[in-house]
This record gives structure tokens, sequence and C-alpha cells, in this order.
């Protein structure tokens, strides 16, 4: 299973096993990572919104309390300009460039753009190993994505979260080395 989806409750931990993933990975030789993630940005202490970070150092606004767009959820505004041109641009390069991939996350936010779900779909079929979060509550287009038979879907909780980051590294290297043998 190439597609590696992890859940779990919101604030458990995903985005930072991503990045420390990433991280291990980097250390171990692989700079081939392409795609984004996205981090809470705080106001004393409070949630105001949601910034975009490349794995190339981009960096662009999500979404933001009061932001004024026709794209809502909730209270928040989603800057769908900002997506589109960091956040897909990012992940189109990660597809073209045969890099892993990484997608944080795959949420109601995101899913707001026809085209993001695009090339989430030209990710999820393509060989290259794709890491993302996936939002824990159920909607049919996500739940037809956690359902692929190529997807291992994994529950990030507070009890396993730092045991998976080198079990999800062993397995993103296994997947690499299978890939590399079809090729050569």
């Amino acid at each position: 299973m190439k597609n590696i989806l992890l859940t779990g409750r919101p604030r458990v931990g995903k985005s930072t096993l991503i990045l420390r993933v990433i991280e291990r990975l980097r250390e171990i030789g692989y700079k081939n990572i392409g795609g984004f993630y996205t981090l809470e940005v705080l106001q004393e202490r409070r949630r105001k919104g949601f910034a975009i970070h490349t794995l190339d150092g981009r960096v662009g606004r999500l979404a933001e309390v009061g932001l004024e767009s026709r794209f809502r959820l909730g209270k928040y505004g989603i800057d769908m300009e900002e997506f589109k041109s960091v956040a897909l641009s990012a992940l189109k390069d990660a597809i073209q460039w045969n890099n892993i991939i990484v997608v944080d996350e795959i949420g109601y936010m995101e899913l707001k753009s026809h085209r993001f779900r695009e090339l989430l779909g030209i990710a999820l079929d393509s060989p290259q190993p794709l890491l993302a979060t996936v939002m824990r509550s159920h909607f049919d287009y996500v739940d037809t994505i956690k359902a692929r038979r190529d997807v291992l879907l994994i529950t990030v909780r507070a009890d396993n979260r730092d045991r998976l980051v080198g079990e999800i590294v062993e397995r993103i290297e296994n997947l690499i080395h299978v890939l590399n043998k079809r090729e050569a």
C-alpha cells in the first residue's frame, strides 16, 4: 500500500508526525520530498487561522478568521487564490518530479478546490508514495479515498504517534526500494 493516510482527532499531532517523518527521511538521505503541510496561526494563544507551508520553503495563508471570501468554513474565510498558488503548485510539482508526495491535509477547506481533488487523484494513482493526513469525519469523497485498496489508514493517537515515526519511515523506504527496482 503506497498511500499512507493519517487520521485522528483534531490536535492529536498528525501534522507534527508528518513533519517528524519528513525530518527523519531527510536525515537518512531522502531529499526528493514535495508537497505541503498546514499549521495553525495563533494570536495570543488563540487560533486565528491556518498557514500553508511547502516543502520547498514557500508560505501562504489558507484561512483566517474574518477573512472576506466566498469560500468559508465556519468562522474562517478561505484564501483560495493563495491555496492555488502555494499548495496546489507544490502538489503539482511533487507529482511531476517523482517526489515522495506530502499532503497535509485532505480536509473540508482543501476539498473546496476542484483542482485539489484532481491533483489528489493523480497523486493517489501515481507510483510515488503519498503521505497525507485526512479528516476523521465521514464525507463521501474522503470515505471513497479511505476505502481504496492501495491505502493504509493509520489512526494517530497520543499513545502511538511517537512510535509511528519509525514505522512510517520504514514503510516509505520499502516502497521507494520496490519502486527503484521496478525502474531498474
